[in-house]
């Protein structure tokens, strides 16, 4: 991928500057090799700064940034403050498909671009979400610790789990992320419903207005929505009553998607049958009461982290970048 800096070189010959960039997210080799050979990078993590410290001397440096790469469920959010502190810039790129961290009416505003990851992401965060659904009705995990504590011999067989063709699952947010789970789920003989702001003509799946009656209808309920006002604890204490006992919640979405005290006493009190969990209210921070229970299923918000994601998002950030830089239009542009 050519830089964009290429195009900008001098009839002398003498190299071109790069363009300066804002990283606010930890990268790994490869991706910050590929940045620093097209940009002139300023890197919050390993300037050993504060926020507020960092963001001001980018703003008053002699080049300063036009365009900044963040992370979503990340400490950093870019708000009023954030684009106060560095006037100069024009582009925001994510490298989340959700955009909760970012404020969209002030870059609106502002004139400042935002753009996600589009779908780099999709495919491999339903199949984690299939994972995960797969695991708490058979109880994989909790199968193999009882395995690995040696208590198969001890206490006898595991208790049988639950199947899952022929299960109504309920999906909150019809999205790539959302549709490639419905087809998913489909394949292995699960009725489908669905939730999300409107109905949508090219599905064949039954539409369901409002998050309670989706819940009271399915067995699995499957939070694949962004978060936003409408959507903080969508899932609420009447919705977990609507899924009942035998019930099960998967989240992929967000923490806040769902009201995290009331799924932690719904768990305990038996009211539903067991959760699988990819996302929490409160990152890196997860309740502990949730540890001790058997019928949950948790990874640390890697739902999109495969090897090969990590090499698509480079190249795809890399790539709305090069376009901003270019005064091309982004790859993947969200609407303000």
């Amino acid at each position: 991928m050519a830089s964009a800096a290429a195009a900008t070189a001098t009839a002398s010959g003498e190299p071109p500057s790069l363009p300066t960039l804002l990283l606010i997210r930890r990268v790994d080799a490869s991706f910050a090799a590929a940045l620093r050979e097209r940009f002139s990078v300023l890197d919050f993590f390993a300037s050993g700064e504060p926020l507020p410290a960092f963001l001001a001397a980018a703003g008053v440096a002699p080049d300063p940034p036009r365009a900044a790469i963040v992370m979503g469920g990340g400490p950093v959010r870019v708000d009023a403050a954030f684009l106060d502190a560095v006037p100069s810039l024009r582009c925001i790129v994510s490298t989340a498909a959700g955009v909760d961290h970012i404020d969209l009416h002030e870059c609106a505003r502002r004139g400042v671009a935002v753009a996600n990851s589009g779908r780099v992401y999709s495919a491999d965060v339903a199949d984690h979400a299939v994972g995960l659904l797969i695991d708490v009705l058979r109880r994989v995990s909790a199968a193999e610790r009882f395995v690995r504590r040696g208590l198969w011999p001890v206490q006898g067989d595991y208790p049988l789990g639950s199947k899952l063709g022929g299960k109504r699952v309920g999906i909150i947010g019809l999205g790539n992320i959302g549709s490639l789970i419905a087809k998913r789920l489909e394949a292995f003989g699960c009725v489908i419903s669905y939730n999300s702001r409107k109905s949508k003509d090219s599905v064949s799946y039954r539409y369901i207005p409002n998050v309670y009656d989706l819940a009271s209808e399915s067995d699995v309920l499957v939070v694949a929505c962004a978060l936003n006002k409408e959507t903080r604890h969508i899932v609420n204490k009447d919705v977990l009553e609507a899924l009942g006992k035998d019930g099960v919640i998967i989240n992929i979405g967000r923490g806040a998607n769902i009201d995290e005290v009331e799924l932690i006493r719904a768990l305990k009190e038996g009211r539903i049958a067991g959760a699988g969990l990819d996302v929490f209210e409160n990152e890196s921070e997860v309740p502990t009461e949730l540890f001790s229970m058997d019928n949950v299923v948790m990874t640390p918000h890697v739902a999109v982290c495969t090897s090969e994601s990590r090499s698509d998002l480079r190249d795809h950030t890399i790539g709305n970048l090069e376009a901003f830089f270019s005064g091309k239009p982004l790859l993947t542009p969200v609407l303000l």
